[in-house]
């Protein structure tokens, strides 16, 4: 079987299996920052080309210049058997520097019918998406872009694993299940499997997911923006909480919790803080979040708010006595229209 090439393709990991039911190309680049569906993706992969004859695998992580050279001389060493092969590339960023971009560049312009090249890299931003290799690799292979499961998403992402699994859960189970592993889709996977041994007949109940599902949710602080723009305090807590337990530095919790609130002024203030288009000034996943908090933004005192971020600026810099981890929490209530108490009047009181 020969390689399908000719046309770049960029899909998320949804088209993957579709994309390999009719097409092998040389070469795949599998960038994300999560593990999970990047693993499931590259095993699709390699087992689609083990059925056309890739036999071999050879892996290079790269953590230093050096390791270009190893990639190069394997690349270009014909295999002992004649045996077609993958090689597999791990990268630590999507920058590989002037030496890695040079070696990726040419390993994907040559034309080797016998190897197909897989390439890792977390999630590339705008700079390393215009980088030479990358183009070179759009033109010779695709693109398979892993982005997170959300918040609003992941009750969805649980249903359809359990279908796969035989396993039926009820919509209470999986609010459960989803609370309890919310960004760590591996940990969400792992008690998903587990709950197929607890539950021979595939039926799972709330109090089931309640007793063996081991808290393992995973927080961002973006999360915590998303969480207080939406008005869900409980959520925002629970976020808040968990940065707290994995020792997340206060003073970048503190930025979120600012920020969300700067991106909520500037959606109100007028169109000076717009940008074309009309679209407020906030990040793609916060989009929908920050509609929700526009609709009760004329409930919200901003000065009340600005002053609880104060002080709790200054309890994280030691300027004023008090927990700052308790002040994000109430600045978070506020925020989320559910004061816990009242709005201070001065950022020294």
């Amino acid at each position: 079987m020969q390689f399908d090439s000719g046309f770049p393709l960029k899909f998320n990991v949804d088209g993957l299996a579709a994309h390999l039911e009719q097409h092998l190309l040389p070469a795949y680049l599998i960038s994300g920052d999560e593990p999970l569906l990047i693993g499931e993706a590259a095993d699709a992969i390699r087992a689609r080309a083990r059925a056309v004859g890739f036999t071999e695998r050879e892996t290079h992580f790269i953590e230093r210049a050096g390791d270009w050279v190893d990639v190069r001389v394997s690349a270009s060493t014909l295999s002992l058997f004649a045996e077609r092969r993958i090689i597999e590339i791990r990268l630590n960023s999507g920058k590989p520097g002037v030496a890695g971009g040079a070696a990726l560049t040419a390993l994907l312009e040559s034309k080797d019918p016998d190897r197909l090249i897989l390439i890792f890299t977390p999630r590339l931003d705008r700079d390393a998406q215009g980088a030479a290799w990358v183009k070179a690799l759009e033109a010779n292979g695709a693109w398979v872009q892993v982005w997170p499961v959300d918040a609003s998403r992941l009750v969805g992402w649980l249903r359809s694993r359990c279908t796969k699994l035989k396993l039926s859960l009820p919509e209470d189970a999986l609010e459960i299940l989803a609370e309890r592993t919310e960004g760590n889709l591996l940990a969400a996977h792992q008690e998903l499997e587990k709950l197929t041994l607890l539950a021979p007949n595939g039926r799972v109940t709330a109090d089931t997911v309640l007793a063996s599902v081991a808290d393992s949710a995973r927080f961002d602080v973006f999360q915590l923006g998303e969480a207080v723009l939406a008005g869900e305090p409980e959520r925002a807590l629970r976020v808040l909480a968990g940065l707290r337990a994995e020792g997340t530095e206060p003073t970048l919790v503190l930025w979120a919790l600012t920020k969300a609130l700067r991106d909520l002024w500037n959606a109100i203030a007028g169109p000076s803080a717009e940008v074309p288009g009309g679209k407020p000034r906030a990040w793609q996943r916060q989009t929908a979040a920050l509609e929700k908090g526009i609709r009760r933004a004329s409930r919200l005192s901003f000065r009340a708010l600005t002053v609880r971020a104060g002080r709790a600026d200054r309890m994280v810099k030691g300027r004023l006595l008090g927990n700052p981890g308790d002040e994000m929490a109430l600045l978070a209530a506020d925020i989320c229209g559910r004061p816990a108490l009242p709005a201070p009047q001065s950022v020294l009181k």
